[in-house]
């Protein structure tokens, strides 16, 4: 059980970073985009420990970034995508989004 509550912890806490991003990111590519939280990954510290965003980070929310307002609206992601490490994040990759 112990093993199973830790894995849920960091598949959690991946899917908030991912969000985070996700909603501030500002995306300047007009293909249609796959909305993965996940795929935020690299900026999963940027967001939970106020590090300085990755270049990997910073080009992951500019993707994502359509994506941002339908992980606000999820209720799982909401709380991590709103998070101030998230808005930091974006801020510094020079993201916005307007939902």
């Amino acid at each position: 059980m112990k093993n199973g509550g830790y894995n849920m912890q960091s598949v959690a806490l991946a899917a908030v970073a991912m969000m985070v991003v996700l909603m501030v990111a500002e995306v300047h590519v007009t293909e249609a985009v796959t909305c993965s939280a996940i795929q935020l990954s690299p900026c999963l510290e940027a967001i939970t420990k106020s590090k300085a965003p990755s270049a990997a980070c910073c080009s992951k929310l500019r993707e994502q970034k359509p994506c941002l307002c339908g992980y606000v609206k999820d209720p799982n992601l909401k709380k991590y995508v709103n998070s101030p490490g998230a808005r930091k994040a974006a801020s510094a990759c020079g993201v916005t989004v307007r939902c």
